[in-house]
């Protein structure tokens, strides 16, 4: 398995695990699965790739610092 898609499936695992155990920051993913674009001219790229997980992460990381039990 290539970079790309190395990334993909961790965008994929953080994005579910989101979805399902922090549904309340659920709605701040800008990228929702549904809105892929199907453009023709669309590019990914391995960064454009990583900026998102780290993106992701963040935004996860974030809720857990300011949310503790």
């Amino acid at each position: 398995m290539g970079t790309s898609e190395n990334l993909i499936a961790k965008i994929n695992e953080l994005t579910t695990n989101i979805e399902t155990n922090y549904p309340e920051i659920y709605h701040f993913i800008e990228e929702q699965p549904i809105t892929i674009p199907s453009s023709d001219h669309f590019e990914t790229n391995e960064k454009a790739l990583q900026d998102y997980l780290n993106s992701l992460s963040q935004l996860l990381q974030h809720h857990k610092e300011t949310h503790k039990n």
